[in-house]
């Protein structure tokens, strides 16, 4: 069976026949810890619906992941996601985890860049529209050009951050993406974030 270093391997070889920018270096990792199969001896798995109900129970920011259009007659890509969080200041990097069946991440990999867009209190509603699959996504969403990679930067968003993707990792049923940020900016006046807390919406004091 293929171990985490060579699942990520199989992921940079991907990027790589698909085009896309490696010109931010790789990262040094830290020694990986031996890996085992868990025995038909030993304790189960936690439920899943129980593991969601109780990390349901910390509260996140919502973002939306965007990408330029990388081929011809395709629209620009995007989709909702909540986990996202900073990861270094020197050199300055951010992650953010999709799931490996997500048919949005390929087209952010064949990129090879991408922006993060912070979502403010009142865009729920956008919010929602960028987690339907399968979706014209961008219908009706104003938005303008990322300065560095071009990716969608939305209007309305509270903060936004432009990157190259840096490096791939694998985590379970996730890929980890880490990008470097290439430019970033706030909208100081921006009404305060979008949470997302056990099940649904929130703002700061709900």
């Amino acid at each position: 069976m293929m171990g985490h270093a060579g699942m990520a391997a199989t992921v940079v070889r991907y990027l790589r026949s698909v085009g896309a920018p490696t010109t931010a270096g790789p990262v040094e990792a830290l020694p990986r810890p031996d890996l085992r199969a868990v025995g038909d001896d030993e304790r189960a798995p936690v439920d899943p619906a129980e593991f969601r109900r109780v990390l349901g129970s910390f509260a996140t920011g919502v973002t939306v992941v965007t990408a330029p259009a990388c081929a011809p007659g395709e629209g620009p890509a995007g989709f909702a996601c909540q986990s996202f969080s900073s990861l270094s200041l020197d050199p300055p990097l951010v992650a953010f985890m999709v799931a490996r069946t997500s048919t949005t991440w390929p087209r952010i990999a064949r990129a090879g860049v991408f922006c993060v867009n912070v979502l403010g209190a009142d865009q729920g509603e956008l919010c929602r529209g960028f987690a339907v699959s399968g979706a014209d996504k961008f219908a009706g969403v104003s938005h303008a050009p990322s300065p560095v990679s071009g990716s969608p930067r939305l209007d309305g968003a509270a903060a936004w951050v432009d990157c190259a993707v840096h490096a791939v990792h694998t985590g379970g049923d996730h890929l980890i993406v880490v990008g470097r940020v290439t430019a970033l900016g706030a909208d100081t006046d921006a009404p305060g974030p979008l949470l997302f807390h056990r099940g649904r919406f929130a703002r700061l004091g709900d």
